[in-house]
């Protein structure tokens, strides 16, 4: 996991548990026992020395500048300088001065820039007929040589910000007209005299009722100055031990406690709070979410929209001061709101059905455990439409982590996929797809027992630590629970735990692998270490943190490393995450690829799982899918726009781009209705979808996917749905034929043809064809 860019506009979090008062932690000494925990600890064991110190440098600077648009060359070659080699010397004596310097030449340029901006604003007219165009990647460029320079490069920034402020006001008074013809079309049609609404458009000024974009432009530049001012001592120092721990390799990572509570969090998909999921809108937390059964639910008078004003600890006679909250970072709110099972929490709160601005209500809530549904595994029972007069019963299984509970609890992915796929068996499935897409891994431990629900005892995975000392984990089980056709479905982001049991499976011929062009590529074990443990025992160490720092790297049972090349699917499908700079490769420190002997396993099959006919039946299918032609062309289209790396500042030219990009929604939007209607009139049945959670799959009837609210799939009410312009919900998958998207369909059919060749029915394989083969590629 990464840290969000510390001036991101919108934070979304769930509130969660313990809130403590901030103690006087000492950040040199913390900062001191990090860099040696890293020197003593990672994978490499290298000293925090002079080249380390460079490294760290530059890293922090593009960590506060990423786009090299508030530094000038000359700051940056002060630091430079100044620090390149000295960081060393400075945290062993327990002195972040450095960085809190950093920060402050930092925010101070921030400040200069924003003042810079706003008087733009307010002298220059924008006509947008220019030839010029602007960089949009800046990570890779030098930053502006001098002040001169880096006015013309904010003046440009500003008017491509005004520029985009245009042309929303453009489409969205646009909408407005098309909408607005759509309801006189129908009031027509019912009988009343319609208007001339293009006319109505023509003769309208273009308005959109909303702030002037000069206006709204400079709140987004005000907005940057109030974070900047909400960052204390304890964030700037996070901060920079953040950029000191990603130095070593891009998955170890300074955490700070609250950051340590957060992924113990996720890991367990619970959490003690009031149940409520917060997003700050005009600097104020509103509700946007409350989870059903949570305390906030329970107690039923904190509503969806309401404002967050003020929070208090206890109520009544104990209850503590008011503190106001306004202009306050979310994630320091969650802080006041935590805290342990049983212990009061009081909220004063503007009531989202308030007439009266000024009206404020109390609400009082006792904090508990709250289970997070949402990412839990789940479970689809998919009939397909009939084939020569045969449909197919496939079992699909939605997997975002492999979560645990990471403190002895009965938290378990293993358990709740054996309760999904038992249930599937009973139903009778044909085939099973295992979908790791997005998953970004989690428990090894869970990685190695899920193996083993497709395999018999044997080896899953190897590694080694930095003595070159290699161990393996096994699977325990006598026997797979279920031994029938197996497909797993990956992307880029499928990372980790996701790609030790993808390569496992793959490497026993148990499972067709389908996806991109391959998995993440984190092959790498990471431990997290307490830093109170290794601080002095009086010293002051409430807010010190933990670092997950790497210690080892995976293997597959073949030989080969999930690090950097990640797992190559046997079946590849076109993705627009092919062309984007995304995966372990991408990531600056990575760790390199390597190899070492394979383990002896004996493979599920003694015969080859069929993949050149799979791969060509797959390619078929592909060249006569305009779905997949469409992602082929914004793979192109996407490629050429990285390439060029630049937009144009001419108000002609974007619309014109805008406007061909709408055309194209519009045509493809058009075609896929045709397509549905064409399948309508000749498919009697579709597919039909059955949804299997935890809380149903017990259950003796089968909930179809139809009857499956938004909320029984989170777990919350929520304040919001995506609407469309005509006021109507839509996913994203209704526009697809019959309301699966693209890669899923191909999948289920891939499963469908392997089931055709002959399903994959493993058996142990004969003495003779155990293994222990060369070490593998991918």
């Amino acid at each position: 996991m990464f840290k969000s860019s510390i001036l991101s506009l919108t934070i979304l979090f769930s509130l969660l548990t313990p809130a403590a008062t901030r103690a006087e932690t000492n950040y040199g000494t913390v900062a001191m026992y990090v860099a040696n925990m890293l020197s003593n600890h990672h994978l490499s064991h290298r000293e925090f020395d002079e080249a380390m110190s460079k490294k760290v440098l530059d890293s922090y600077l593009n960590f506060l500048d990423f786009s090299h648009i508030y530094f000038t060359q000359k700051d940056v070659d002060g630091f430079r300088a100044k620090y390149s080699t000295t960081l060393p010397d400075y945290i062993s004596k327990r002195n972040v001065s450095p960085a809190i310097e950093i920060y402050d030449l930092y925010e101070q340029r921030v400040k200069e820039r924003v003042a810079f901006a706003k008087k733009e604003l307010e002298t220059k007219k924008y006509t947008f007929d220019s030839t010029r165009s602007i960089q949009v990647k800046r990570d890779k460029l030098p930053w502006p040589k001098n002040v001169a320079e880096s006015d013309h490069l904010w003046s440009n920034l500003i008017e491509s910000n005004m520029l985009d402020e245009h042309l929303a006001d453009r489409a969205k008074v646009e909408a407005a007209a098309r909408n607005k013809a759509k309801k006189e079309a129908k009031e027509a049609a019912a009988g009343s005299e319609p208007k001339d609404a293009v006319a109505e458009t023509k003769a309208a000024p273009a308005t959109t009722g909303d702030d002037p974009p000069e206006k709204r432009v400079a709140k987004r530049y005000e907005k940057l100055i109030e974070q900047l001012g909400e960052n204390d001592h304890e964030d700037v120092v996070n901060y920079f031990l953040s950029c000191l721990s990603t130095s070593y390799d891009p998955h170890t990572e300074y955490m700070s406690q609250q950051e340590m509570d957060n992924f113990n969090i996720q890991m367990k998909h619970s959490l003690v709070g009031i149940g409520a999921l917060l997003t700050q809108k005009d600097n104020v937390a509103e509700i946007q979410g409350i989870v059903v059964g949570g305390p906030a639910d329970k107690n039923g008078e904190l509503k969806l929209n309401d404002k967050i004003m003020a929070v208090a600890q206890g109520e009544g006679k104990t209850l503590g001061e008011w503190v106001d909250i306004k202009y306050m970072k979310l994630n320091k709110i969650v802080e006041l709101i935590r805290g342990k099972v049983g212990t009061k929490v009081s909220l004063r709160v503007h009531p989202a059905a308030a007439d009266d601005p000024s009206m404020t209500k109390d609400i009082t809530i006792v904090r508990n455990e709250v289970e997070l549904k949402e990412k839990l595994a789940n479970a689809e029972l998919i009939v397909t439409p009939p084939v020569d007069g045969k449909s197919s019963k496939i079992g699909w299984i939605n997997l975002s982590s492999f979560y645990a509970d990471m403190d002895g609890g009965t938290v378990s992915t293993t358990v709740d996929v054996t309760k999904l796929l038992k249930r599937l068996m009973a139903e009778k499935v044909e085939g099973v797809v295992l979908d790791l897409r997005g998953d970004g891994g989690g428990s090894l431990e869970e990685a190695i027992k899920l193996t083993g629900l497709f395999i018999p005892r044997g080896p899953v995975v190897q590694a080694k630590d930095w003595r070159d000392n290699i161990t393996w984990r096994d699977c325990e089980n006598e026997r797979a629970l279920y031994e029938g056709p197996l497909i797993v479905v990956t992307d880029r982001t499928s990372a980790s735990a996701s790609e030790i049991l993808a390569a496992a499976l793959q490497d026993y011929r148990r499972a067709i692998i389908v996806g991109e062009k391959a998995t993440f590529g984190k092959g790498t074990v990471q431990t997290i270490l307490p830093v109170e443990r290794y601080m002095p025992f009086f010293s002051d160490k409430t807010r010190a943190g933990a670092l997950k720092v790497t210690i080892q790297k995976f293997y597959r049972i073949a030989g080969g490393s999930t690090q950097l090349r990640g797992v190559i699917p046997d079946v590849s499908l076109p993705s627009i995450h092919n062309v984007l700079e995304l995966g372990e490769d991408a990531l600056p420190n990575a760790l390199p690829y390597d190899t070492i002997p394979s383990r002896i396993y004996t493979l599920t099959s003694k015969d080859p799982l069929p993949f050149d006919e799979l791969r060509a039946r797959s390619k078929t299918r592909i060249e006569a899918n305009p779905e997949f032609q469409y992602i082929m062309e914004d793979m192109k289209r996407l490629q050429d726009r990285i390439e060029k790396n630049s937009i144009s500042l001419n108000d002609k030219t974007r619309q014109q781009e805008l406007d061909e990009n709408t055309q194209r929604q519009e045509a493809r939007k058009a075609d896929r209705m045709k397509r549905a209607k064409e399948i309508a009139d000749t498919v009697k049945d579709g597919f039909q979808t059955y949804r299997l959670t935890l809380d149903n799959v017990g259950q003796s009837e089968l909930m179809k996917e139809s009857a499956f609210t938004k909320e029984q799939a989170t777990g919350m009410k929520l304040a919001s749905a995506i609407k469309d312009e005509d006021g109507e919900s839509s996913s994203e998958s209704s526009q697809f034929t019959y309301g699966i998207e693209p890669v899923k369909l191909e999948t289920l059919n891939i499963l469908r043809d392997l089931i055709d060749l002959g399903g994959h029915q493993p058996h142990t394989a004969a003495a003779g064809d155990a293994t222990s083969r060369k070490p593998a590629a991918n």
